[in-house]
């Protein structure tokens, strides 16, 4: 029988794993990698700071790695005629149409010029539809009035999530539609409004909350029965914390702000999921798309859909040396090209390299610091790679 990881591999993941974990620096993790039907999980610590431990199905804010789950409803919605990705995002999301342009990205809100032409369904998946977080706003000594406009009309959209605050869908696309793009569609590469954009669209084209079409075409077809835009099982749930010069704080508490329905329902980083739940979208994805997706949808998210200079504007923060398929990171060169996957800043990460079968997931609480991804996270992917058999 073929070994699929090594014992004294996965021996050496679990070592890695149980070093990361600490009061003040990791206070719990959730750590899988999975090859074929070979699955070797580690939890450990706690869910919060001398609390209860955490176990396999401990549920965690997954961020930004909700953002492949909301492009995989977007392909579903597709694949039933409900919309077309070539299609202008005008006819579901008037409030986007007729849009001026910024014509510097940090300049004045009134200093623009008319938008070539509407976005398209294909740019909001691709992150190029002309509206996002670009990595320079974050180095500016003061936000940008684009930044401080989306800040005061509560779409939270160029920073952390904050399910609380977001209004209602029409509301909210309502408000980003009173504010210029920041660049031309297709012009661009910028950050995770484009996932947020599409719990809106979705929901419009199908009669039904984004929260429905996320059960209907994904988390019950997969058996994913912890994941959801919130939560009333709290006490599966980890405390969120956020580093500071004096100490883990307490960013967000189990009873918080996924604890109840949000108003909005964020596509880009609103879900709470497990391990599990995690792995079975991943083998959804590296084995086909059924029972989820057709074969071209599961090759077009996770192809990379850049040009070349799309890139360079994306410039290294966000991506790094990886290019852009649909809502994920997509590794085009070196060893690992082929694979997929996206990172959740409130402490989270999902890779897929579907070449080799190898899933790697890990769940923490703690936030990122950076757009690096964190050590733990790091450290176990490679620990994962060194499991796998020498060829």
């Amino acid at each position: 029988m073929t070994e699929l990881l090594t014992a004294q591999g996965l021996a050496r993941f679990a070592e890695v794993a149980a070093g990361q974990v600490g009061g003040e620096t990791v206070p719990g993790l959730v750590a899988l990698v999975a090859r074929g039907d070979q699955v070797h999980v580690e939890a450990l610590g706690s869910l919060s700071l001398g609390g209860p431990p955490v176990r396999r199905d401990s549920m965690f804010r997954i961020a930004s790695t909700t953002k492949p789950l909301s492009a995989a409803a977007t392909l579903a919605v597709a694949r039933e005629g409900l919309l077309s990705l070539e299609e202008p995002v005008d006819r579901l999301l008037p409030e986007l149409a007729h849009r001026r342009v910024l014509r510097s990205i940090d300049g004045a809100l009134d200093d623009t010029v008319p938008s070539e032409r509407a976005p398209t369904v294909r740019e909001l998946l691709t992150f190029t539809f002309g509206f996002g977080a670009a990595f320079e706003m974050f180095a500016s000594p003061e936000p940008w009035p684009i930044v401080a406009a989306a800040d005061e009309l509560k779409l939270c959209t160029l920073g952390p999530p904050s399910p609380a605050e977001q209004p209602d869908p029409d509301t909210w696309i309502k408000a980003l539609g009173s504010l210029p793009l920041m660049a031309q569609p297709g012009e661009r590469w910028l950050y995770n409004t484009g996932a947020s954009v599409l719990g809106v669209l979705v929901a419009r084209a199908t009669c039904v909350p984004f929260a429905d079409v996320l059960r209907t075409r994904i988390f019950e077809p997969l058996a994913m029965r912890d994941t959801a835009l919130w939560t009333t099982d709290t006490d599966r749930l980890a405390t969120a914390y956020i580093p500071t010069p004096d100490g883990l704080q307490i960013w967000d508490r189990p009873e918080g702000a996924w604890s109840s329905a949000p108003a909005f329902g964020d596509g880009a980083a609103g879900l709470v999921s497990t391990v599990d739940d995690l792995l079975a979208f991943a083998r959804m994805l590296a084995r086909g798309g059924d029972p989820v997706l057709a074969g071209d949808d599961v090759r077009e998210m996770t192809r990379d859909q850049l040009s070349a200079e799309q890139r360079k504007r994306a410039g290294g923060g966000f991506l790094g040396a990886r290019s852009w398929g649909f809502c994920q990171a997509v590794v085009t060169a070196g060893p690992r090209a082929g694979a997929f996957g996206w990172d959740g800043g409130l402490g989270t990460s999902w890779f897929v390299d579907p070449a080799r079968d190898l899933t790697v997931i890990v769940l923490t609480q703690r936030l990122f610091e950076s757009a690096h991804l964190p050590a733990v996270h790091v450290d176990l992917q490679e620990a994962a790679y060194a499991a796998l058999p020498a060829s």
